[in-house]
């Protein structure tokens, strides 16, 4: 079985390694969010993909939810009394190790892609990675105080900055890359991550060439809810969504993606058991719905969301 999943941040990973487990002998790519991406102190930083990458690598810091285990920041801090990068993003040893791979490798002129698969060629991590594009397309915020790059918001501001709206500055001027693009093409299942939304799965599905390739596919695409009982599982998905006019609830974020029979991407929706209430409005929105326990802890419950997904794509 190949299967297809667009996913970004922990939430992402959490849900790869979940069905890492629950498909051992699929072919696994992950089509991943690169709007948090940025050159920081002269190396480029991906944020989602090294998440991605830590996590099924097992060498992520489960405690922290992001960055190495055992890390330490010896660098960083050499920087900050230099004046150099942001002193309230925290680059530790380990993973400006990856960061400075990654840049001489761009320097050397691979792609992202290229780049992506290089650095994953260290581990065993039972998934292909893929960067959705091998273009740059950072997520700004526009704020009442002015625009600053997303992480500058979650970080310094901790999600607290009023948010006028999300910008992906250069998408437009964006494509997806070969391999997301043949990625969504041949799989059998397709699979949305319960991701942000509007940061992560909205900055994929902004890409050109994302929709036409979901709407292309002949797989089934079925989404995992990132709202359990009208609240968000991690990090700020509830202040996006409200800046964005999309209540934080399961079915809202389902009317949002749409239904593919009706113009929009999915085929079916995962709601949780707290939101059971609201699957026949689901499936009025003509989606295929399903309500599971849905918290991602790790081990064995992450691998029963994604055996839940599964089963709903072959339904």
């Amino acid at each position: 079985m190949r299967i297809t999943v667009l996913a970004g941040g922990v939430g992402g990973a959490r849900f790869a390694l979940g069905l890492r487990e629950a498909a051992p002998d699929a072919d696994i790519s992950i089509v991943a969010n690169v709007g948090d991406d940025m050159w920081l102190a002269g190396v480029k930083v991906c944020p989602d993909l090294d998440s991605l990458m830590y996590a099924l690598a097992g060498v992520g810091d489960t405690e922290r939810g992001w960055g190495r285990a055992g890390e330490s920041e010896r660098v960083a801090a050499e920087l900050t009394a230099y004046g150099v990068g942001w002193p309230w993003f925290t680059l530790g040893d380990l993973d400006l190790g990856t960061h400075l791979a990654r840049t001489a490798l761009l320097r050397e002129g691979a792609t992202l892609t290229e780049a992506t698969a290089r650095l994953a060629s260290r581990w065993q991590l039972g998934a292909t990675l893929l960067p959705v594009t091998d273009d740059e397309v950072p997520t700004h915020v526009v704020t009442d105080e002015g625009v600053i790059h997303f992480e500058e918001w979650w970080v310094r501001t901790r999600a607290t900055a009023p948010v006028r709206r999300f910008v992906q500055h250069g998408v437009e001027r964006s494509r997806i890359s070969h391999a997301a693009q043949t990625a969504i093409a041949e799989a059998d299942v397709v699979l949305i991550a319960p991701s942000n939304p509007v940061v992560s799965i909205g900055t994929i599905l902004g890409v050109p060439g994302v929709r036409e390739s979901l709407e292309a596919a002949t797989a089934p695409i079925v989404g995992v809810s990132p709202i359990i009982g009208g609240r968000a599982v991690r990090g700020m998905a509830a202040t996006c969504l409200e800046a964005i006019g999309v209540q934080a609830d399961a079915a809202a974020v389902a009317a949002h993606y749409g239904a593919r029979s009706r113009g929009g991407l999915l085929d079916g929706w995962l709601v949780a058991e707290e939101d059971a209430a609201g699957l026949a409005g689901l499936r009025e929105l003509g989606l295929r719905a399903a309500a599971r326990p849905l918290l991602l802890t790790p081990g064995g419950p992450a691998a029963q969301v994604a055996r839940e997904a599964l089963a709903l794509a072959s339904s």
